[in-house]
């Protein structure tokens, strides 16, 4: 009986502090990409940008193919569609876009290889385009960044060859968003603690997310001061362990760990940044 009152309490303690948070991903919409000459092919780079955003799994992806200049989405979210949405689809109300890639694709030649005889043998294709982040709310824009694919291999259609030339972008355009949306995620449980002193935690991020053994998070605590969101920096932790595809070990240093602890038993809203370099 009392091995099994020490177990209790010792799982109350560090082990049933598990927190289903909302999800706080950035929402990042998509904007038609703008084409010089032919419009032909167009839609399928921008729907090649939106899978590999997707992908990632770091953000809330909301297509706006049919909305090429960020006026429109500032439009758009004062519809009545939006209203009380908080970034949340329910009942048809859409959702709002935090953020926007708008881009211009320089050139996006397909040319069609033919045998001796005449007949067309495949196709190869090449891409070049710039892409930009505007925030909706501000209006402002990072600098124009330029992509350029390799050429396709020999494809047996125009479309599966722009979309092979897309593909030599992947990598390209993985470290793009990772660097322009840095990975926003939240604490799910403390793993460890000591004396009401957080020593290990685990994040809702993983191999999916790109989270690697000694990545850091810096931890804040979202305050909503007149309506908008404050954040305060608690302090950084570090990934020790990848826990699959959705979770990863975090060490916490002493020096942050009471407080740690103390805001997420308050049920207090924190976020974990990704912090790159």
């Amino acid at each position: 009986m009392k091995n099994a009152i020490v177990f209790i309490l010792s799982f109350i303690a560090c082990g049933v502090y598990l927190h289903a948070q909302e999800d706080n991903r950035i929402v990042v919409g998509v904007a038609a990409f703008s084409c010089e000459g032919s419009q032909q092919y167009s839609g399928l780079v921008t729907e090649n940008v939106v899978e590999i955003l997707t992908n990632t799994h770091c953000f809330r992806v909301v297509d706006r193919t049919s909305i090429d200049k960020v006026q429109a989405e500032l439009e758009l979210q004062k519809s009545e569609a939006f209203i009380d949405s908080k970034n949340t689809v329910n009942q048809g109300i859409a959702v709002a876009a935090e953020k926007m890639i708008t881009g211009h694709i320089t050139k996006i030649p397909v040319y069609a290889i033919k045998n001796t005889n005449g007949t067309v043998k495949g196709y190869q294709a090449s891409v070049a385009f710039q892409m930009k982040v505007v925030d909706v709310e501000t209006g402002l824009s990072t600098e124009a960044t330029s992509f350029q694919g390799k050429t396709s291999e020999l494809m047996l259609s125009p479309e599966s060859a722009v979309n092979n030339a897309m593909a030599s972008l992947k990598n390209e355009l993985e470290e793009y968003f990772r660097v322009n949306f840095p990975l926003t995620t939240h604490i799910v449980k403390i793993i460890d603690c000591k004396n009401s002193s957080a020593t290990k935690v685990l994040l809702a991020a993983g191999t999916r997310q790109g989270v690697k053994v000694g990545d850091k998070f810096s931890v804040e605590y979202v305050e909503l001061l007149d309506g908008h969101p404050y954040p305060s920096e608690i302090g950084v932790i570090k990934v020790i362990k990848v826990a699959g595809d959705y979770f990863c070990e975090c060490e916490v240093p002493k020096k942050i760990g009471m407080e740690l602890f103390s805001r997420f038993s308050a049920n207090d809203k924190m976020e974990c940044k990704l912090i790159v370099y």
